[in-house]
């Protein structure tokens, strides 16, 4: 299988570390792939041009990150990902949550890279208070997800890591004492710290 990603995605993050859990990393070519310019490769497997992109070994590509995680789940025989019942849809919904948190981070980001006389402060203040949002759920969550490790904890890890990674000065620790304490311990799995992106 081969891999596209990027070491700052958070996206791409979650799948590599589903793939460390799992067992399957060893099984997988990482091919680091800037998505704003590629122009091949990447864009033949998957048209919407974005990471991660997973093509398997018949040359079917799976995008995007649930679609892989889940994947990569069930070939490795994992437990990420619960049997149909109430854990399943916890796990789900903190996935949906966290990558929402994510899409947020990313939409702020990319608004504040533009020029200046192009910026709309409306958007970037519309995602900053979905990100707040999002971390005030998640604090209130936090006692939801404290136990096995499911996609929907590597989720919440990654969400948080790109925020530490892109908006340190937010910091979203403050008045969320059981998410802080639940993500010291999450980062300190092997996954998490394997996967960690250079410094910006």
């Amino acid at each position: 299988m081969k891999l596209y990603f990027s070491h700052a995605s958070p996206y791409a993050r979650k799948v590599r570390m589903t793939a460390i859990e799992v067992g399957l990393l060893d099984q997988t070519t990482l091919e680091v792939t800037d998505a704003w310019s590629a122009t091949e490769g990447l864009p033949d497997d998957n048209p919407l041009c974005k990471v991660p992109t997973l093509v398997l070994d018949d040359g079917t590509a799976l995008f995007d990150s649930p679609v892989i995680c889940e994947y990569l789940d069930h070939l490795g025989g994992g437990s990420l990902f619960p049997p149909a019942g109430p854990a399943r849809w916890r796990a789900l919904r903190l996935q949906a949550l966290a990558d929402g948190l994510c899409d947020a981070a990313v939409a702020r980001r990319l608004e504040t890279m533009r020029p200046e006389t192009l910026r709309s402060e409306a958007w970037i203040a519309r995602q900053t208070t979905a990100m707040v949002r999002a971390c005030d759920a998640l604090e209130s969550w936090a006692g939801d997800f404290s136990g096995s490790v499911t996609i929907g904890g590597l989720a919440v890890a990654t969400a948080l890591g790109y925020l530490d990674l892109r908006f340190a000065g937010d910091n979203w620790r403050a008045g969320r004492p059981g998410l802080a304490a639940w993500f010291d311990e999450a980062a300190k799995r092997p996954s998490f710290q394997t996967t960690k992106p250079p410094a910006p």
